[in-house]
């Protein structure tokens, strides 16, 4: 299967594309992981990412475009793989209809998370004073949200229109969520 997740910062992604891609038996790929590698690694392009971050400015859709490309042409991702972080902007959605059509593929299904925000920023303040990040203020936190409702969240109108958005509820319990998840997707793989 070929599939994106969606959701808002904090809305559970990170922690269910993994359950996804383990019982999927596919990658998850997350462009923020990429670029992680790639800085510790001190890659070319992890160094040019990390002067782009340190700068405070965002890594082009270029760059994020290419890695992307690069990544779903390795082997593993052959059968299908599940993107969380890519496509964040509709030039990127462009460019990875661009990227499948090279190979014939298209994509099955675009889950989006659901989630209340004030339980969201609720959660990430809680995470943020267990794990002692002192920049994640309720501020930077709501900022983040906005960011997402006005870049992203535009993508689901996109991806709804093709018919292939799938609304999960992303509230309560990682278990409960992933079953949820599952279910949707065996509704995917009837249709």
């Amino acid at each position: 299967m070929r599939l994106i997740i969606l959701g808002p910062p904090g809305a559970g992604k990170g922690t269910q594309a993994g359950r996804i891609a383990e019982s999927l038996g596919i990658p998850a790929i997350s462009t923020g992981d990429i670029f992680r590698a790639n800085i510790k690694n001190e890659t070319d392009l992890g160094r040019q990412v990390k002067d782009i971050l340190a700068s405070g400015g965002y890594v082009t859709d270029e760059i994020t475009n290419a890695i992307v490309r690069d990544r779903l042409f390795e082997d593993d991702a052959e059968k299908g793989f599940l993107l969380d972080g890519y496509p964040r902007t509709s030039a990127q959605v462009d460019a990875l209809d661009a990227i499948l059509a090279e190979h014939g593929h298209q994509l099955e299904a675009v889950l989006e998370l659901t989630v209340d925000e004030d339980a969201v920023v609720s959660r990430l303040l809680k995470r943020a004073e267990i794990e002692g990040r002192e920049d994640d203020t309720e501020e930077v936190i709501r900022e983040r949200q906005a960011i997402y409702r006005r870049e992203t969240a535009p993508l689901t109108e996109v991806y709804a229109g093709r018919g292939l958005l799938v609304q999960v509820d992303g509230m309560g319990s990682v278990d409960e969520v992933f079953a949820r998840i599952s279910t949707a997707l065996e509704g995917v793989a009837r249709s």
